[in-house]
């Protein structure tokens, strides 16, 4: 017998497979028809323009005045430089939103990306080539590391950066390729829901997984300046405040490292700067997994210390307790 509709189905499932370690399929399941290409196109747009990335901004090498010199002693000239230079991934390993790096090399040989990798900067493109030099000749220069988001041109990067060095142009986007299918499923005899498909690929600065997850991060901000225009959660602030008094919350604003964890399990948490119980509790049990270095044992882990406390990472945090544990988590963290 069939049933009048008065709000669409939200969709229950999600799973990840990880293809390799710059592909993944983020899957989505069941949606109405018609509403999986409404979330993921605006996914892929966001996926392609606003993943943060790090890309060199500026160069400055010694002996070159400009981009169209040369130098003795180095087979490329300095504006074939900056194209191997351009073609390289690089990534920050700090929360530094900017490094600058000196590099000097001598005697005769090849240089890749793998030797410009140090403490501060990882270049994911090791193999990638930059420059041979001669055997009597000394290459000195430094380059400048920036995080970001979209393209940003030589022209504009020109004011932002001293004098002596030479601007490039900066792609940061790390996400290379994202496509999307939208499959028929079955849901209770009706074959018309939907499962929506996303594979990701990304250069190696960031794993697919994380920059789908900074996506939805996104697009949930963007989104957010509805309820300050139309007071859409009005109601829902206004009954969380009057229900915060009956919460309890004392397990939830304990910190994590009071849990007595693994230094593997704490080590991953904190990287991840989650801080307090509350940060673990208000993600959902997919964002747990996607932690980046959580492996099988630390998950198990913590599920079973989340468990102990009676808030099970697979389960999600009634409106009320959420609501007025993040209000809380903002006092403590200001």
């Amino acid at each position: 017998m069939k049933k009048f509709v008065t709000a669409p189905f939200l969709p229950t499932n999600v799973d990840i497979e990880q293809v390799s370690a710059n592909v993944a399929k983020i899957s989505a399941y069941p949606f109405e028809s018609g509403y999986a290409i409404t979330l993921v196109h605006p996914l892929r747009r966001l996926l392609m323009s606003s993943s943060v990335g790090y890309s060199v901004i500026a160069v400055e090498i010694e002996g070159a005045a400009h981009e169209f010199d040369t130098v003795r002693g180095m087979l490329e000239d300095i504006s074939m430089f900056i194209m191997n230079l351009k073609n390289m991934k690089f990534k920050i390993n700090s929360d530094e939103e900017q490094v600058e790096i000196k590099y000097t090399f001598s005697n005769k040989q090849t240089i890749t990306g793998a030797d410009l990798s140090n403490d501060d900067l990882t270049v994911v493109t090791a193999d990638a080539y930059l420059a041979t030099i001669n055997d009597d000749f000394e290459l000195t220069f430094s380059i400048i590391v920036q995080k970001g988001i979209g393209y940003v041109s030589s022209e504009e990067i020109r004011d932002m950066i001293p004098s002596s060095y030479i601007p490039i142009d900066a792609f940061f986007t790390p996400v290379k390729k994202v496509t999307y299918d939208i499959e028929k499923i079955l849901v209770e005899d009706n074959p018309n829901y939907e499962k929506a498909v996303i594979t990701v690929e990304t250069d190696g600065q960031i794993s697919p997984v994380d920059a789908f997850k900074e996506t939805v991060t996104i697009m949930y901000d963007q989104m957010s300046v509805f309820n300050k225009v139309f007071n859409i959660s009005e109601v829902q602030i206004a009954t969380a405040e009057e229900e915060e008094n009956d919460v309890d919350l004392k397990d939830l604003i304990v910190k994590i490292d009071e849990l007595d964890l693994s230094a593997r399990s704490f080590n991953s948490l904190d990287r991840a700067k989650i801080k307090y119980v509350g940060d673990l509790a208000l993600m959902s049990e997919v964002e747990v997994k996607s932690i980046k270095n959580l492996g099988k044992k630390s998950l198990e882990e913590i599920s079973e210390k989340f468990a102990a406390l009676g808030y099970p990472i697979e389960e999600t945090l009634s409106e009320n307790i959420a609501s007025a544990l993040r209000k809380k988590l903002e006092q403590l963290k200001a």
